[in-house]
């Protein structure tokens, strides 16, 4: 509580929680970023300016992601394995290993969970 003028407020101390509460809250959960991470592998594949062995490598990927036969973390991790595998390769386009990055990035939190 904060006194201002000689009234006591706890607007300062609501905001906080509130803001923490929505951040909380809007975290994303493991199949939310699976789902997102699909979707992104489904562009990559079906983008005709990637080479075939990076798009053949993001649909193996995505077919793993999509396996509900493993647990999300382990579907995750073999996911995380095919991208880093085709990350470096040099006939990449920029923009493509931005997302590969990007995918990879989100899929730890699934796997570290």
């Amino acid at each position: 509580m904060r006194v201002i003028r000689g009234v006591w407020t706890e607007a300062c101390t609501t905001r906080t929680k509130t803001a923490l509460d929505v951040e909380v809250n809007a975290m994303p959960d493991k199949q939310d970023i699976i789902t997102k991470s699909v979707d992104i592998l489904a562009r990559i594949v079906g983008d005709d300016s990637v080479p075939r062995n990076i798009r053949r490598a993001a649909d193996e990927a995505k077919t793993r992601l999509l396996d509900r036969a493993e647990a999300e973390a382990v579907r995750a991790a073999y996911a995380i394995s095919i991208l880093d595998d085709i990350s470096n390769d040099p006939n990449m386009p920029l923009h493509t290993r931005t997302l590969i990055w990007n995918v990879a990035s989100q899929l730890e939190k699934v796997s570290m969970e």
